[in-house]
């Protein structure tokens, strides 16, 4: 049964100052609306709550992709088809590119946005893993000022972030400088197009001849949050990467994840699964030596 319109208020502020005073003055009753793909499904289906919703698509502090020295700076607002489009991030960032056009269809792409696949807080979202590789920070904003977060301590459980009532993601900055290194994006699902993902992993290596100089892993699926796989970076960081240095890396990242039985999949195949794409990942890497 579909959802009554009527029961529903939706309004769309001119600016971001506009927005974040009105969230200010009734914290709790408005609910974001970003690009809408998610919430739009659930009010086809009857499933979203009737509420006070407010429309970011009007707010261009939100839109748009900055480049300095340092860092790569996402509006919120950016599209998944924007991204793709960037060639600093196809440069340097080609995880979260990959990202972006596995995330549902052309329509998708062209109305889903960057800020709000993060903001959804979903395990299974595609783009959180390859945020986590490049080190991204969350610029956050309310009527009281702004504060950066690292991405990595964002989420804080299924569904649960470290945003207040009255808070905004206004930006999501990117490290730079890992164009040399090697990246790998992969995503098992159901379907090759348009589906959830089973486990989702991303991965950066920068190698000195065959050493592990540095090195990302992040696995989505996997836990009631993405995770940043810090112990099976730690296991293989400065070592030589051959085949014993694979396999221990391999199995601590089995120790690290905590998959679960869904109507998707199950907990065995998203831990076996997680495994292997990370062996293929780093097998891939590994020198030629004769």
């Amino acid at each position: 049964m579909r959802s009554v319109l009527r029961e529903f208020d939706l309004v769309a502020p001119p600016t971001l100052h506009d927005a974040l005073a009105l969230m200010a003055r009734e914290p709790g009753v408005w609910r974001p609306f970003a690009g809408g793909t998610d919430l739009m499904v659930l009010l086809e289906a009857g499933k979203l709550p009737p509420g006070r919703y407010l429309s970011l698509s009007r707010l261009p502090e939100l839109r748009g992709i900055h480049v300095d020295d340092q860092s790569i700076a996402i509006g919120a607002m950016t599209t998944y088809a924007e991204v793709m489009a960037a060639p600093v991030l196809r440069a340097e960032c080609p995880s979260l590119c990959a990202a972006a056009a596995e995330t549902g269809g052309v329509a998708t792409q062209n109305r889903g946005t960057i800020g709000g696949n993060i903001a959804n807080a979903s395990p299974a979202a595609d783009t959180p893993p390859a945020l986590l590789v490049h080190d991204a920070e969350l610029e956050i904003v309310s009527i009281r000022g702004a504060r950066v977060v690292p991405y990595e301590r964002f989420h804080l459980g299924y569904k649960r972030m470290d945003l207040t009532p009255d808070e905004l993601i206004r930006s999501i900055r990117l490290a730079r400088g890992r164009g040399g290194w090697i990246h790998a994006w992969r995503k098992v699902g159901t379907r090759r197009a348009q589906a959830i993902s089973k486990v989702c992993l991303a991965a950066a290596l920068d190698l000195d001849r065959d050493t592990v100089r540095d090195v990302r892993i992040a696995v989505g699926s996997v836990a009631p949050t993405v995770i940043r796989a810090a112990g099976a970076e730690a296991s293989i960081r400065g070592r030589t990467l051959d085949v014993a240095s694979i396999a221990g890396c391999c199995e601590a990242l089995r120790r690290e994840i905590a998959p679960i039985d869904d109507l998707r999949s199950t907990a065995a195949y998203r831990s076996q699964v997680a495994v292997n794409l990370l062996e293929q990942f780093l097998a891939s890497a590994a020198p030629v030596t004769n």
